[in-house]
């Protein structure tokens, strides 16, 4: 691979905005999610055609970073994200945001409830309303959109008729309407009233965030081996040290048919002791380990409680023991 230069390298004596990609178009989730990170002030906005781009672009050196769905309240973890994070070049999770999730129901003038037959989102954007729409329109058909505003922008193209876009209506997120001129038939749409999706800040291995108390460090752990027990002594080593995970999720080994590795979230840092201490745990006992980032967790999920015999006092008070105890031998 060639040399890249990095997107903020300084230009005729300036530096450059820090660039990210997203899942685009303008007005989706992520672009909301990235608003809340950084101003369009402070950067360059370029919004991807999907996940896997965006990343790519990250490992290629032609943004700085992207900003990507990782889990929602409904469906779990965004399987696309979790699965570009762990194969290809190494990147890293630098900080999060969770956003609270709605959508509008969106349709052209003249087109009323009883007028939809198919209705275009995101996947996930869908799971979100699955039962809201069994309720309120029950024969609905659902039409892949590789985004919510993308399925409304193609809607609001008054150049096509409706049987070539393919749908009578979209879910958007909220605002949509106004900007794109599309009739709001329903606004607050979702099953959950506490529906939100996470959103992460994906970048280089560089620099890592520095500790802050209430920190996650994210995995993909794969087991030393298909037996009975192995997935408990993967656990076991997180259990012992004190780390809780907010999240394990299984995703299947391409060419292992009936086998698993799993996406992990522990609430801790790898400047942690018992992170650490963890971390070569699994280093010497699974198959595989990608450390995919420490950083702080969302604002207000408030400082991580640590256990007694856990602090970085405890290892280093029990690593020094250790140490005068070898200091005997011959």
């Amino acid at each position: 691979m060639g040399t890249t230069v990095p997107a903020t390298a300084q230009t005729g004596g300036s530096v450059a905005k820090p660039r990210y990609a997203y899942l685009g178009p303008e007005g989706t989730f992520t672009e909301q999610a990235l608003r809340v990170m950084v101003s369009p002030d402070e950067a360059e906005y370029l919004p991807q055609v999907d996940v896997l781009t965006a990343l790519g672009m990250v490992r290629g050196g032609a943004v700085d970073y992207a900003v990507v769905a990782i889990e929602n309240t409904v469906e779990g973890g965004v399987t696309a994200t979790l699965d570009a994070l762990a194969e290809g070049a190494p990147l890293v999770i630098l900080g999060e945001v969770v956003l609270p999730v709605s959508f509008e129901l969106l349709a052209r003038d003249g087109t009323g409830m009883g007028d939809i037959h198919r209705i275009s989102c995101h996947s996930h954007g869908w799971a979100q309303c699955r039962r809201w729409l069994n309720e309120s329109l029950p024969s609905a058909v659902y039409v892949p959109s590789s985004s919510n505003t993308a399925a409304a922008e193609l809607l609001a193209d008054t150049s096509l008729e409706l049987t070539q876009v393919g749908y009578e209506a979209a879910l958007a997120p909220p605002g949509t309407g106004a900007r794109l001129g599309l009739r709001v038939l329903r606004d607050g749409v979702r099953d959950n009233p506490h529906a939100a999706t996470r959103f992460v800040k994906v970048g280089q291995p560089t620099a890592l965030p520095a500790r802050t108390g209430a920190d996650k460090t994210t995995l993909m752990v794969q087991l030393p081996e298909d037996r009975a027990g192995s997935l408990l002594e993967m656990l076991e080593q997180f259990a012992a040290r004190g780390i809780n995970l907010s999240r394990i999720e299984s995703r299947p080994i391409g060419d292992r048919p009936g086998e698993y590795s799993f996406s992990i979230d522990a609430l801790a840092h790898i400047a942690e002791e018992r992170m650490a201490e963890a971390l070569i745990g699994l280093k010497r006992t699974c198959r595989l380990v990608i450390f995919l980032g420490s950083y702080p967790a969302a604002v207000g999920t408030g400082q991580t409680p640590v256990e007694k015999g856990t602090t970085d006092g405890d290892f280093e008070r029990a690593r020094t023991w250790v140490e005068s105890l070898r200091g005997q031998l011959p």
